[in-house]
């Protein structure tokens, strides 16, 4: 399933390592150099300025404007849609 996270980014949910609040990264050393490494291979993706939330995949980091709480429903959602029965064959 796919995940929109805003800012015309929509990425596979499976490929979702982490989604983290955008303070947090100022607030670690290891977050930053983490964040400095993907920017100097040019890897990042989204307006880091106006970031409220930040998605990490295997091979992308990509800045979100929406908040954590919001990607977190919408992730929430793809797992529940994931789970439901398909009875598409039985209303031909």
């Amino acid at each position: 399933m796919f995940i929109h996270i805003g800012n015309d980014n929509v990425i596979q949910s499976k490929d979702v390592i982490s989604i983290i609040d955008r303070n947090i990264i100022s607030s670690s050393i290891i977050m930053e150099e983490m964040m400095n490494n993907v920017k100097s291979q040019e890897r990042v993706f989204g307006p880091i300025d106006e970031a409220k939330s930040v998605v990490i995949t295997n091979e992308q980091v990509y800045f979100s404007t929406l908040s954590v709480s919001t990607l977190k429903k919408r992730a929430s959602m793809i797992s529940t849609i994931s789970k439901l029965d398909d009875f598409s064959d039985e209303l031909e």
